[in-house]
């Protein structure tokens, strides 16, 4: 089956490493496979180097000083569409609203759902919804909300993991005793919450430190950042913001961490905390219905600031050899071989 997938970036963010994995797996089953994305910046290749088997074809997409978010938008799907040409292959497949808005028939994963306020952005996001032929969702707690919200029935293919990466990897000792977040600080990642949480737990464990690793992203934050830098001020909290990870430094980073934090207002799935899980490094969550369904007893939940420090605590001073071994064995029946499998059932289907 000749498979073209479509991203909007070459950066580590969720949907791409989704892309990239699935796209090496898909082709690990004898499909032809290529992967079309955007080179923002001058990148002529991903943040990680890419199976062999799979074909790249990276547009170049030059950075425009001044440029706005929505104008930015609006010139990523004209950059994308101009390039990309949908003959010879079998299924064009979409991972973002952006990639959407580029091809005019396709699948698309849906991995959540946000609401914008930036218009060019809200009508790409809406377009990228119900224009597309078919849907695949990363969980059912999505596949929900598309149900509720547009009436459209979507497939639930769960991500998956490569869970030997982090179960092998050495422990960073780099940064002494710390709690580890990935994604960045924005708004979607509840970057807030987890600044006033840690600033609770530390009162009681002044050893531990908060590291943020990530924050690659296609949007302008620096008014949230701003006001997370001053509340981090005002707390006298100090965490070590590191940016984003080199792609071979993370599973080390992950495995290093007395817990990971995961406080995210909306995600589809939460590949970052499975693979905390993966490297048996305790997990605690925001408590929301997408967490529940797939972490289950593997994780601890917390619904704000004061019981995301509760339940960090736990993890840094119980130790639970149970939950992480189920944790562990979590990450590993997620592997992206049978995602592939199952997306190449939903293929033939259609």
């Amino acid at each position: 089956m000749r498979i073209a997938l479509l991203s909007y970036s070459t950066r580590p963010r969720g949907g791409v490493v989704h892309t990239l994995a699935l796209a090496e797996a898909l082709a690990g089953l004898g499909q032809d496979v290529t992967v079309w994305t955007l080179g923002r910046g001058g990148d002529t290749g991903f943040f990680r180097p890419v199976d062999p088997a799979v074909r790249l074809r990276v547009v170049p997409f030059p950075d425009r000083p001044g440029e706005d978010v929505g104008g930015r938008v609006l010139r990523s799907i004209a950059a994308l569409r101009a390039a990309f040409d949908p003959g010879g292959y079998d299924v064009v497949h979409a991972q973002d609203c952006i990639s959407a808005n580029a091809v005019d028939r396709c699948v698309r994963t849906v991995h959540h759902l946000d609401a914008f306020t930036t218009p060019e952005l809200a009508a790409c996001h809406e377009r990228a919804v119900v224009t597309p032929f078919a849907h695949i969702c990363v969980s059912a707690a999505v596949a929900a909300e598309l149900a509720a919200g547009w009436g459209i029935t979507a497939t639930v293919i769960p991500n998956g993991v490569d869970a030997e990466r982090f179960a092998g990897a050495p422990k960073s000792t780099r940064y002494g005793r710390y709690v580890l977040t990935v994604g960045g600080i924005e708004p979607r990642k509840g970057s807030l919450d987890l600044l006033e949480a840690y600033a609770l737990l530390r009162a009681g464990l002044p050893g531990v430190r908060l590291v943020i690793a990530g924050g690659e992203t296609l949007f302008d934050y620096r008014d949230y950042r701003a006001r997370w830098e001053r509340r981090a001020a005002e707390l006298d909290a100090d965490p070590l913001v590191l940016g984003p990870v080199g792609h071979d430094e993370l599973p080390a980073l992950v495995a290093g961490a007395a817990a990971f934090a995961f406080p995210s207002v909306k995600e589809g799935f939460g590949m970052a905390a499975l693979e905390a899980l993966a490297a048996g490094t305790p997990l605690v969550v925001r408590d929301l219905p997408v967490f529940r369904e797939v972490f289950g007893p593997a994780a601890r939940y917390g619904g704000d600031a004061p019981a995301l420090a509760a339940r960090l605590r736990e993890a840094l001073t119980v130790p639970d050899p149970a939950r992480r071994a189920a944790g562990r064995a979590l990450a590993a029946r997620h592997t992206w071989t049978a995602a592939a499998r199952a997306h190449l059932d939903f293929y033939r289907a259609l």
